[in-house]
């Protein structure tokens, strides 16, 4: 199987699929590589190269107690498109993977980058803070870590209806909602920790709003996990050069209900064509 060094020589793997124009896809906490499968098959199968990896923690990469912090993360990504050798890459990234490519880019700059898409992204802050007021207090943070850690596999199942939306009719099977969770069970206790942490505690707000490549914004107004008024439509806002589009009656996990319509908006936006 295909491994890289990360930044500290932690070993991560990847999944390199098709020719093209590359697409670099970074999950969001606890998924893995596997959970792009709706974007990656069509799209390498249409003329992209799609290439994505498993977190440290996570999927088939080490489970290594640290380097969860977004320094750390944007090195491991900058280990990926190093080892590759990609240019002109569109970056891809769900929840808060988009504060490991806002971070990779202050980090390592746009020599490899083309093009940024972030979904339902997490940034650019989530906690209360006193420039923050619409944060969630740290307390009611802290008392939902401490109800997820003590049962992770009942907490993601009675969840999993929230992050896709299935109660607004998004339809999947049972089956595919329990893959789903099992994907998210599929990290290390520490990792699915710390990456919240990093995630929602993160104070991205200076680094969106310096962004300086062409980047499309997707969130879904009913999102649960990252609240569309505190992120999609911030970020909307902060970021210069950026097209915004909401999903009506999208969740969290909108790369698999709405995968059709995001594959299309990926594959314009990547051709450079009005989304």
């Amino acid at each position: 199987m295909p491994y890289f060094e990360g930044s500290d020589g932690t070993r991560l793997f990847y999944t390199d699929w098709g020719q093209g124009k590359p697409v670099v896809f970074v999950s969001g906490a606890w998924l893995s590589s596997s959970a792009w499968e709706f974007q990656m098959l069509p799209l390498s199968e249409e003329g992209l190269r799609c290439v994505a990896f498993d977190k440290r923690g996570h999927g088939r990469s080490d489970w290594v107690g640290h380097g969860f912090d977004y320094d750390t993360l944007a090195d491991d990504l900058a280990a990926l498109l190093d080892h590759l050798d990609l240019r002109e890459v569109t970056l891809v990234a769900h929840s808060m993977g988009g504060g490991e490519v806002i971070r990779y880019l202050t980090r390592h700059g746009y020599d490899r980058v083309s093009r940024v898409v972030l979904l339902s992204v997490t940034a650019p802050l989530m906690i209360w803070t006193p420039d923050n007021p619409e944060g969630v207090p740290q307390d009611a943070f802290d008392a939902l870590m401490a109800v997820r850690t003590k049962d992770r596999p009942r907490w993601m199942a009675q969840n999993a209806q929230a992050f896709f939306a299935t109660h607004l009719g998004n339809s999947l099977s049972t089956e595919l909602v329990e893959w789903t969770v099992q994907r998210c069970l599929d990290c290390s206790a520490k990792a699915a920790v710390e990456v919240i942490r990093t995630g929602c505690c993160t104070d991205l707000r200076e680094e969106a709003g310096a962004l300086r490549v062409p980047t499309l914004i997707i969130h879904g107004d009913a999102d649960a996990s990252a609240p569309i008024d505190l992120c999609g439509r911030r970020m909307a806002k902060l970021v210069p050069d950026s097209i915004y589009k909401e999903y009506p009656l999208a969740g969290h996990g909108l790369f698999i209900t709405h995968a059709e319509q995001l594959n299309q908006d990926l594959a314009d936006f990547i051709e450079g064509t009005s989304v």
